[in-house]
């Protein structure tokens, strides 16, 4: 569709960093403004509120996305999450992780993001260690971890998604946006915020429609690829120390478009504050939950957005494993952490 659109100085792929730019841009204005975190709606003091507003997101999500897949205008079939070998190993291992880090940086990489835009230098220092471990997995000293880990697979066959399963896309989007929706109206929100959220949650299919779809180009082709955090991190860090060598792609449009969102949403809204550690071992926490976020989000293919809120609309049997594998590591830190919390972790420094 790419050529009848009529660019004709710009490529399909510099197109798409212009449109990640404005996915972007939206999602930081809807999360900063509805709270949009997947580590507060598990253990948060408000968890209830905040999964309600990640879930509408994910209803939304699920039936936009589907109904590109339905009506013949995307298509999955080659697709990473459709593996029909499942890296089990990673992802789980992975999951478990990133679902660890997050509890210990007190948000998944999303959220951070927008609390970078709005002051938060807590959230800025966990970002820059997020991306440097992330890029190292993929591409740098921490690569074998992830090719020896990856090499543990198990055959799926045809079972890559749960269209293969009885009722097909339509029976399985119905029954999780359904089950999604009944939880977030019983969640206690006000129904302007779970508008909002409904929007936010829109924007994944915007995204693959847009990159697999609107922009499709034989001759210049863009990656199918909708909201994300994990590789487009990573590869804003290359592009930012390597902007002469390297242009900037989809990945890099989407942080960089979030960052500006959240910023003037927190402007706009007097949200805004500036905030900082008060100790090292505040400091030091938050870098291994860092780390950990890093090396899982690789592993496991992606992040609560982009294996969750994301990949789960492709009804990908690995995104499945990979939202519920950070759930289950969220959860099990958490446990750990609660009889210390009020001792251990000092209040942020504003």
């Amino acid at each position: 569709m790419f050529e009848s659109l009529g660019f004709e100085t710009y490529t399909a792929p510099q197109v798409a960093v212009g449109l990640a730019l404005i996915l972007g841009a939206a999602f930081g204005l809807l999360a900063e403004r509805t709270g949009f975190c997947f580590r507060r709606g598990l253990v948060g003091d408000d968890r209830k509120q905040a999964m309600g507003v990640w879930l509408t997101a994910l209803a939304v999500a699920v039936l936009g996305t589907q109904a590109g897949v339905l009506s013949g205008l995307i298509t999955f079939d080659d697709h990473r999450f459709m593996v029909s070998d499942l890296p089990i190993l990673a992802i789980v291992l992975g999951g478990l992780m990133f679902g660890a880090g997050m509890v210990l940086t007190r948000g998944c990489v999303s959220r951070l993001t927008v609390l970078s835009a709005s002051g938060n230098l807590r959230a800025v220092f966990v970002l820059l260690v997020f991306a440097i471990t992330a890029h190292a997995t993929l591409k740098g000293v921490l690569a074998p971890v992830r090719t020896t880990l990856g090499s543990f697979t198990v055959p799926l066959g045809d079972i890559v998604s749960l269209t293969a399963l009885p009722g097909g896309a339509l029976v399985w989007s119905l029954l999780i946006a359904a089950a999604a929706l009944a939880i977030a109206l019983r969640s206690g929100n006000r129904l302007p915020t779970l508008i909002l959220a409904a929007l936010l949650g829109a924007l994944v299919p915007a995204g693959w429609i847009g990159t697999g779809f609107v922009l499709y180009d034989d001759f210049d082709p863009v990656a199918l690829q909708s909201l994300s955090f994990t590789s487009p991190f990573a590869d804003t860090l290359f592009w930012t120390v390597a902007s002469t060598s390297i242009p900037a792609n989809f990945g890099v449009g989407l942080v960089g478009g979030v960052l500006i969102g959240a910023l003037l949403s927190s402007l706009v809204f007097g949200s805004f504050r500036w905030q900082s550690f008060s100790a090292p071992s505040e400091t030091g926490r938050y870098a291994g939950g860092a780390v950990l976020m890093g090396v899982g989000g690789v592993l496991a293919g992606g992040c609560t957005v982009g294996a969750g809120l994301a990949g789960v609309p492709t009804l990908s049997v690995a995104a499945l494993l990979a939202i519920l594998s950070i759930a289950g590591g969220a959860l099990l830190t958490n446990a750990v952490l609660r009889p210390s919390r009020q001792s251990t972790w000092a209040q942020p420094a504003e």
